[in-house]
């Protein structure tokens, strides 16, 4: 679900994740940050029709091997769990669903799009070209789609403000990372990122649901104290 509909449940916590090697165990390469018009030229070198390539990469693309746990436990507990990528929604859609089930629908991404090519269907040999999210220089600007959350509670300060993660560990997860409450990186990965939030550690998807309500917890004594 969207903004503001993400929230009509009142979450305490919102979990904002990277994709390409974040939930899958390694880069599929439907999601490098590279710049846009280097991402623009490297899929329009592929002819392959768009059911083919999902295909291929469903046979390929593994989960990473904790990430089915913690959404379980993200389901069970009310934890959104938004993807927000620099790949293709729908590649990411039938991967999720490929990997975990058909739970994953519920997951709500953002990322680019993919359409028909001007007389020419997706499932025809060079039928399909990227719709980018939006005009930043990777084609998606990840922070556009967090902001609305913070300053939601900014403008309404009674309402209980959800903790907000995120995992990611590539240089267009930068400004995504600036916008949450809590860092998580693989570990000995994401190095770029880490630098620009230096107070947080390396944390795998193994710690996130444990840390999460952990904080869940402690904000939940903190009211309790107060009342």
């Amino acid at each position: 679900m969207p903004y503001p509909e993400t929230l009509k449940e009142k979450p305490k916590i919102l979990f904002f994740t990277d994709f390409d090697g974040t939930i899958t165990l390694d880069d599929s390469e439907v999601a490098q940050p590279i710049p846009e018009d280097s991402f623009w030229e490297m899929m329009e070198s592929v002819k392959t029709p768009f059911p083919e390539c999902i295909k291929l990469l469903c046979e390929n693309v593994k989960l990473d091997p904790y990430f089915n746990e913690f959404y379980q436990w993200s389901r069970k507990n009310k934890v959104p769990v938004i993807v927000l990528s620099s790949g293709m929604t729908p590649i990411i859609r039938a991967l999720l669903v490929h990997l975990i089930g058909p739970e994953a629908n519920e997951i709500e991404i953002v990322s680019n799009e993919v359409v028909d090519r001007s007389g020419k269907t997706k499932d025809q040999e060079g039928g399909w070209q990227l719709k980018f999210h939006d005009d930043s220089g990777f084609g998606h600007d990840k922070s556009l789609t967090i902001r609305p959350y913070a300053q939601h509670f900014v403008e309404r300060p009674n309402e209980p403000r959800p903790i907000m993660l995120y995992a990611g560990d590539g240089v267009s997860d930068m400004s995504a990372a600036r916008e949450t409450d809590l860092l998580f990186a693989k570990k000995g990965r994401g190095t770029q990122i880490l630098a620009s939030r230096s107070s947080e550690g390396r944390k795998s998807l193994q710690k996130v649901a444990e840390e999460g309500a952990d904080k869940v917890q402690s904000n939940e004594q903190t009211v309790e104290t107060t009342k």
